[in-house]
């Protein structure tokens, strides 16, 4: 099985460099079809181990509880060395790059920092555990270079605890209590998540001044009137009074018209008036367009900017509704172009693979018309992941890849790092650092990741995959075709599952003529239809057909 998998890669490496080969750039990039890496900036990649310790972080924290020195250059090394590009990434998510509070908290667990980049303490800075502006630009820059999409992570529900070093803010600003009891939309928004963690007064349009604490930290850096004097103008042109949401609104659209990025997954969207998200998409939007106007020569195509919003438990069976119970809330109405659909991973164990694409079809053709999802099966936050022991590696990536949405691959899914680390809490345990070692060294892991990459940079040329329509062509052998149009731009798939190993007949007449040339991306060989089939023999039960370009 090792030898198979290996050489597969290798041909599959050597085909995508063949002239047969679709051209990337004939290839519309389609967010509701993409092909997502999310990652956690602290735990990726080490490329500048200078900015490791900052802000005196340096008291012993819980198992997994502090930073690790993943930065935004690690990241940038890697997609330079084509990474993603071999798995077949076309957006990285990666978790939020704010400086984060000075401090730690112990709640029991040991002393936890802001490894994770949710506890803010300055909207306008980048940690420097991450790294700098000019990091930050030219990771963007390298990524569209090799036509990869950056989403940044937008919070604007809290800040970061109350610690010895960093204050609560004014009470004009956020409320420290009550805490969330969950029990009506209400008790979701208008309270605290957990414990100290302030919440901002999202609901509020009085007029506040800037905490007294970033006043004093502006001018210790030697900002404070170019702060002040960026303020004046965005609340000149918007009109918007200066209440806490504006502010944070206006610091988080810099990193658009300042680096170009192309969209944000949005934090604890729940827990925040609706309203709030229609506002900020459309001063992303505004943002977005100031960027391309700046820069037409950078300009990758005229996909609008992406929002995909953290509706905690929504899931496609929905709609386009979130249920609190008391209130059904529409949170895709002006706001968002996607959500992250928590129910994927239970299809997945429940459903036969047609009865979830059937399902999914049926609603995104519906209900969901003109929106998307993000799928996936492991996360940085929920507990209870498709295959927490990393038993299903090939499965995973069958389920996910070419499923239909968006799929978010959270890092390590392609290299199966463990979800189970010994002397961990909580959330820390699906967050340990990637597993270069392994990658590098085991065999095993190896196959994984060649698994990935082939289904990955097949689900990245062909839109039809995530965005298509799906048609079942045989039930057994199970057969399927997706079919995705754009203008003059047509893609036609289709694929085999848990096929016999061997040798494969495979019905296509109702998608291509005889004559037509196909290939098997996953075995990497040419066949001709003949008859209305095309016959296939390889020791693998997955067919990945696509038409070769005369």
């Amino acid at each position: 099985m090792r030898k198979i998998i290996a050489s597969l890669l290798l041909a599959s490496l050597f085909a995508s460099c063949s002239k047969n080969e679709p051209p990337k750039k004939e290839v519309p990039f389609v967010w509701n079809g993409a092909n997502l890496y999310f990652l956690l900036t602290d735990r990726f990649n080490n490329g500048d181990p200078s900015n490791d310790i900052n802000f005196d972080r340096t008291k012993e924290t819980g198992k997994l509880r502090g930073f690790e020195g993943g930065d935004l250059k690690g990241i940038t090394q890697k997609i330079k060395q084509g990474y993603f590009r071999d798995l077949g990434i076309n957006a990285i998510w990666m978790t939020p790059i704010v400086e984060q509070i000075h401090g730690g908290t112990d709640e029991g667990t040991g002393v936890t920092y802001g490894f994770h980049g949710y506890w803010a303490k300055d909207w306008t800075a980048i940690d420097p555990n991450y790294g700098t502006k000019e990091d930050l630009k030219e990771l963007v820059e390298t990524a569209h270079s090799q036509g990869i999409r950056i989403l940044l992570d937008a919070v604007i529900n809290h800040t970061g605890p109350v610690t010895e070093k960093d204050p609560v803010w004014p009470s004009d600003w956020v409320r420290t209590e009550p805490q969330c009891t969950y029990d009506s939309y209400q008790n979701f928004i208008t309270c605290t998540l957990v414990k100290n963690l302030p919440d901002i007064k999202t609901e509020s349009n009085e007029e506040v001044a800037l905490p007294p604490q970033l006043v004093a930290k502006w001018k210790a850096e030697g900002r404070y009137e170019e702060e002040v004097k960026e303020l004046d103008a965005f609340f000149q042109r918007t009109g918007y009074p200066r209440a806490p949401r504006f502010y944070i609104m206006k610091w988080l659209t810099d990193y658009i018209t300042e680096f170009g990025i192309d969209g944000y997954r949005v934090d604890t969207v729940k827990h925040t008036e609706e309203y709030v998200w229609q506002e900020f998409k459309k001063e992303c939007d505004v943002a977005f367009a100031q960027w391309k106007a700046d820069h037409p020569e950078k300009v990758m195509d005229d996909n609008d900017f992406y929002l995909v919003g953290e509706v905690y438990g929504y899931g496609i069976s929905g709609g386009k509704f979130y249920d609190f119970g008391d209130k059904k809330v529409d949170y895709f109405d002006k706001a968002f172009s996607s959500l992250i659909n928590f129910e994927f991973k239970w299809n997945a164990q429940q459903m036969s693979y047609e009865d979830e694409y059937h399902k999914y079809d049926s609603i995104l053709k519906n209900q969901l018309q003109g929106y998307g999802l993000l799928n996936y099966l492991s996360s940085h936050d929920d507990g209870q992941p498709f295959d927490p022991n990393r038993e299903k590696n090939m499965e995973t990536a069958n389920r996910l890849l070419l499923g239909l949405g968006a799929s978010q691959v959270y890092y390590g899914d392609e290299s199966a790092r463990s979800l189970v680390i010994e002397g961990s809490i909580g959330d820390a345990t699906l967050r340990s650092f990637m597993n270069w070692n392994e990658i590098s060294q085991n065999q095993d892991h190896k196959d994984v990741l060649a698994h990935w990459q082939i289904l990955g940079k097949y689900r990245k040329n062909h839109p039809a995959i995530g965005a298509g329509s799906h048609r079942v062509l045989s039930s057994s052998p199970y057969v399927f075709h997706r079919t995705y149009t754009q203008g003059d731009f047509k893609d036609d798939v289709i694929i085999g599952l848990k096929l016999p190993k061997g040798e494969k007949k495979l019905e296509v007449a109702t998608v291509f003529a005889d004559g037509t040339k196909l290939r098997d991306v996953y075995s990497n060989q040419d066949v001709e239809v003949k008859g209305g089939k095309v016959t296939i023999t390889s020791p693998n039960d997955l067919v990945l057909l696509e038409r070769v370009e005369e």
